[in-house]
């Protein structure tokens, strides 16, 4: 089995998150745009935009699902940052993923300037900056090992494979079958075939995204430990269990070669009462 280190790709904007911005913030670069996305109060989306901003200077707006006065240690990076962070109720929060112009009755003002990114950075133009993963290879496995947010890595590897090896995306939230429509419009929109060389596994979720009982935070901190490769519950954690599972069920072939891709997302770690056990890195 091998990891592809993603989380070590920059020291602050990591793994699925950076190569998601790339392609869209370098179309705007010298157009000066006001960056307006959404997220939780741990996404590691907002977390990775708001270091983005700061280094290319450009103005970062966030709106977030809580209510007014919501701390966290993510949201204090962004504000540090620059980042203008508003709350929105669920309803609300519903909505912007429903409606690509809802984000507009949320802002004071909105101009051609004011640049929208979809919930975790999943844009079509972001699959491009995910297949370049695959170029980065030393070789192409049987088998490469995703977790799944939005949908929008795992089309991005499938864009980079071209056909090649099988890919097994590792759903973190319940009730995810949907996730496999979203990777077959992004495909379409980013003008990639609709491949098909992927499953997708909806049971390991754990409870249900953002839920760490205490089996998975156990197996977070004793894999940590025994492989010197920090992990997290709402992602990576996740992955690495399920992929233990598939191997104790012999689920790959005896001259597979597996690869797991770390996606990074460290930061959150912060948001579980036991982050200090999970070693951080941001």
């Amino acid at each position: 089995m091998w990891v592809k280190r993603d989380d070590l790709l920059h020291p602050e904007v990591s793994g699925n998150k950076f190569r998601k911005l790339k392609y869209p913030l370098l179309a705007w670069q010298d157009r000066h745009p006001t960056w307006v996305s959404m997220g939780g109060p741990w996404s590691n989306h907002l977390h990775a935009l708001a270091h983005a901003g700061a280094l290319g200077g450009w103005p970062t707006k966030a709106l977030v699902r809580g209510a007014p006065g919501m701390q966290s240690a993510t949201l204090d990076d962004c504000r540090r940052l620059g980042m203008q962070v508003s709350f929105v109720s669920r309803d609300d929060y519903r909505q912007l993923r429903e409606d690509p112009q809802a984000w507009r009755r949320h802002l004071d003002t909105v101009d051609d300037k004011h640049v929208w990114l979809p919930e975790g950075g999943s844009s079509p133009q972001a699959l491009r900056g995910v297949a370049e993963l695959v170029d980065e290879l030393p070789f192409i496995p049987e088998v490469i090992m995703v977790a799944c947010g939005t949908g929008a890595t795992l089309a991005g590897i499938l864009a980079g494979l071209r056909g090649r090896s099988r890919v097994v995306g590792i759903a973190v939230l319940k009730n995810a079958d949907y996730l496999r429509q979203e990777i077959a419009d992004l495909l379409l929109q980013a003008g990639y075939p609709a491949y098909q060389n992927y499953e997708l596994i909806t049971d390991a979720h754990h409870g249900g995204y953002g839920k760490a009982p205490p089996e998975l935070r156990q197996f977070c901190r004793e894999f940590s430990a025994a492989c010197d490769l920090p992990i997290e519950p709402v992602y990576t954690g996740k992955l690495f269990h399920a992929l233990k599972k598939m191997q104790q069920a012999q689920a790959f072939g005896d001259d597979d070669r597996v690869l797991a891709i770390h996606t990074g997302g460290m930061q959150g770690a912060r948001g579980f009462a036991e982050a200090s056990l999970i070693p951080p890195q941001v």
